[in-house]
């Protein structure tokens, strides 16, 4: 099938990198055009990209001159890792412009009529962009810890109800970007406080766990309070939490659930989506990031400890790749599941059309 077009907004960044590690011949998109700032502009990709991936920078993508924010694309579809600092009116200038932007910045995620999508939970949420101002479109994915909050919260939420979460997480330096945290701050030491972390957690969740209504996202009534740390880990979000629940459930009814969990992703068989999207462990000591956080291509959200708590009533540990599912990985399983549902323009597997057919999507 012929490929996509695709552009990179933010190509020089950590996240942009993993942007174009993951599309490497990717069945469905190819990327065609990279996008960075002015002093990058004009300049091939090899030249102003220090390049931090395990593996090579791909020769095709080496050779293409770096285009800025100013220009117009010629990619429908756009994936976007630009700082917050700047990404709110590139983007909306671009959706402007008839471009469908999937984002990972907070720029645009707590706006009315867009989503911030999880498409194991909450696709359904993808019909508000058919009313947005835009002759484009804007999705965004989650924070990279409310992922996986998320992803670990939501079938226990649809099966038994969830009154409140407390979450401590513990935050890998590789979402701090490059360079990141000096390292005579972070070596041997916890920093106990990141930047507007604890507030995206707070309210991301409670919209991504809503429901859609009358054209508008009702958020779930989910008290929750977040602590967020940055610990020396290379890659790996971990967080502990606990919850209380709405309905009265036991350890193994919990974990059964989430065993169970799965979404459109995992039926339609889409590339980047992991087999399992939620993975227990019985291990009293994992998951741990140095072992496990590359499990299914770092796409799963990892449950160890599930358990009784002593003060609400379950309490659990989460791990994710905060630079895979929790970044890159995310925005580029939405655009599958958008090509999937027909908001982007372009063939589907033969399989996808028969899932969607017998779902009456």
């Amino acid at each position: 099938m012929e490929k996509i077009p695709v552009g990179i907004l933010g190509a020089t960044g950590t996240v942009g990198q993993k942007f174009l590690v993951l599309l490497e011949n990717h069945p469905f998109f190819a990327v065609t055009e990279l996008v960075a700032s002015p002093r990058s502009a004009g300049k091939p990709y090899a030249q102003v990209c220090a390049w931090k991936q395990s593996t090579p920078i791909p020769e095709r993508i080496a050779r293409l001159v770096v285009k800025s924010t100013e220009e117009k694309l010629r990619s429908p579809v756009l994936l976007s890792s630009l700082d917050s600092s700047v990404a709110g009116p590139v983007e909306e200038a671009y959706a402007n412009r008839g471009h469908c932007i999937i984002s990972n910045s907070t720029s645009h995620r707590m706006d009315a009529d867009v989503p911030i999508i999880i498409p194991e939970i909450n696709h359904q949420h993808l019909e508000i962009i058919k009313s947005q101002r835009y002759s484009g479109a804007i999705v965004t994915n989650a924070n990279c810890s409310t992922m996986f909050l998320s992803m670990a919260l939501a079938p226990i939420y649809r099966e038994f109800g969830i009154e409140a979460v407390q979450v401590t997480t513990l935050q890998a330096i590789s979402g701090a970007g490059y360079p990141g945290v000096p390292s005579l701050d972070i070596l041997g030491n916890v920093i106990p406080f990141i930047g507007g972390e604890e507030q995206k957690m707070e309210t991301e969740t409670q919209k991504i766990l809503g429901t859609l209504e009358a054209n508008r996202i009702v958020e779930a009534s989910i008290k929750i309070s977040a602590q967020c740390n940055r610990v020396p880990v290379y890659d790996g979000h971990m967080e502990t939490v606990s919850l209380k629940l709405k309905s009265r459930a036991s350890v193994e009814e919990v974990r059964q659930v989430m065993r169970d969990f799965k979404g459109l992703p995992q039926e339609l068989r889409l590339p980047s989506a992991p087999e399992r999207p939620l993975v227990l462990f019985d291990e009293e000591d994992r998951p741990q990031p140095a072992r496990d956080v590359w499990l299914n291509r770092g796409m799963s959200t990892l449950v160890g400890r599930v358990r009784e708590c002593s003060v609400l009533d379950i309490k659990m540990v989460i791990l994710g790749h905060n630079t895979i599912r929790g970044a890159a990985g995310a925005a580029i399983l939405n655009a599958e599941t958008m090509l999937s549902k027909g908001l982007i323009e372009g063939p589907k597997p033969e399989h996808m059309e028969l899932v969607l057919e017998s779902r009456g999507d």
